[in-house]
């Protein structure tokens, strides 16, 4: 994971790149020869068939990497595409409002309204990748399903980029994503929004959700079947222990294990009204832990798509200073742009600075994360450059 690529894996088209990855400290890559377009085969004369999947291949290759920058790069324009970010969620949130309340009314969903907010969020996505998903976690707890469906899609974007899937598969994870919860419209609010632990009969209901949105967008009639899939599949576990089919492995499709995780990552990073939102970097570690719930591959890509140390995380450094981390470095997933504050030697605030970890000039890097709430920090979401509700 570390080296100065957007994607781990890619079609080398030119000297440059080539340069690229000799000056960029790569210690070891493999070479895919059955893609390249000089291969053995290819020069001795492979079969037509063969011949036509490797051209194929190269162009849907070509066609990915040309509609991605080659590096994970916020840059200048940072702060301006997170108040972008926070207005396009201010713009969505009446839309998949009203999805949801023509949803609670028995109406027929009209998905060709979410094309062009599915535009937008994927040209979000697309022009600032941590922006959306950064500013995701500003939730206010009265919207928090109807902002949670907005963050599920630019995650579900966001990661299937970094899977390599084709533009419309993008499109579909995408509204999978905005319409994967599609059947909270028909849970009671008091037992949506109860403060407390919910009652067996409470939670019976409530995970009856991915079974009640799949039958309302199939009889709508107009949403594929990884739509359907991911609304009705994304609370499957891969051992086999979630609802409503206990699917295990491979039972479960790609799409299925993607809203998975994106789910769970944006639901307990956010507040709630039973409980407050973890440390971005906390909710990673903790979800490395639970065994047989998510896929290894799809998790590990997904770590990738949000950086090891997500924006907002709390981090302790070899100094001994705490930092909030403010963005992710191209050359580093490890050492992402953070801003010290805290000096656990004199237990004592200091005058906030910000460091690039990646610098060659900088002697400092990341130890381990910290949890905000054993030091009752109240202010990280304004230390790491949160727009203002």
């Amino acid at each position: 994971m570390d080296h100065p690529f957007w994607r781990s894996r890619f079609l080398l088209r030119n000297d440059a790149e080539l340069q690229r990855i000799i000056s960029g400290g790569v210690q070891e890559l493999w070479i895919d020869t059955a893609k390249g377009l000089d291969t053995e085969s290819d020069v001795a004369g492979g079969s037509e068939h063969r011949e036509q999947d490797g051209a194929e291949q190269i162009e849907r290759e070509l066609e990915f990497a040309a509609s991605l920058p080659m590096e994970y790069d916020l840059g200048p324009s940072e702060g301006t595409a997170l108040v972008q970010a926070q207005a396009l969620y201010r713009r969505s949130v009446p839309k998949i409002k009203a999805l949801f309340g023509e949803a609670r009314l028995g109406k027929a969903i009209r998905v060709d309204q979410c094309t062009a907010l599915l535009e937008e969020i994927s040209e979000s996505v697309l022009n600032n990748p941590g922006a959306l998903i950064n500013v995701a976690r500003l939730k206010t707890r009265d919207e928090y399903t109807y902002m949670h469906s907005i963050a599920v899609c630019a995650l579900m974007i966001s990661l299937g980029r970094q899977l390599g899937l084709d533009t419309s598969q993008l499109r579909e994870a995408g509204l999978a994503g905005m319409l994967h919860d599609l059947g909270k419209a028909f849970m009671p609010r008091s037992v949506l929004m109860k403060p407390g632990k919910l009652t067996d009969a409470e939670f019976a209901q409530m995970k009856s959700h991915p079974e009640r949105g799949h039958a309302l967008l199939k009889e709508c009639g107009s949403v594929g079947p990884i739509v359907l899939d991911v609304c009705l599949h994304h609370h499957e576990k891969v051992d086999g222990s979630g609802y409503p089919h206990g699917l295990k492995g491979n039972e479960i499709s790609l799409f299925a294990k993607m809203g998975a995780v994106c789910d769970v990552y944006d639901a307990i990073t956010s507040e709630r009204p039973y409980k407050k939102g973890w440390d971005p970097g906390e909710s990673l570690r903790r979800m490395a832990q639970w065994k047989g719930h998510f896929e290894q591959r799809v998790f590990q890509a997904f770590v990738k798509t949000v950086g090891i140390y997500p924006v907002g995380s709390l981090v302790r450094l070899h100094s001994g200073r705490l930092a909030v981390v403010m963005s992710q470095d191209a050359r580093s997933l490890l050492a992402p742009k953070v801003k010290v504050f805290f000096n656990t030697a004199s237990n004592k605030r200091i005058e906030p600075q910000e460091i690039e970890l990646a610098s060659h000039w900088c002697n400092d890097k990341v130890a381990g994360c910290e949890s905000p709430d054993n030091w009752n920090f109240t202010d990280m979401d304004l230390l790491w450059g949160a727009p203002r509700t």
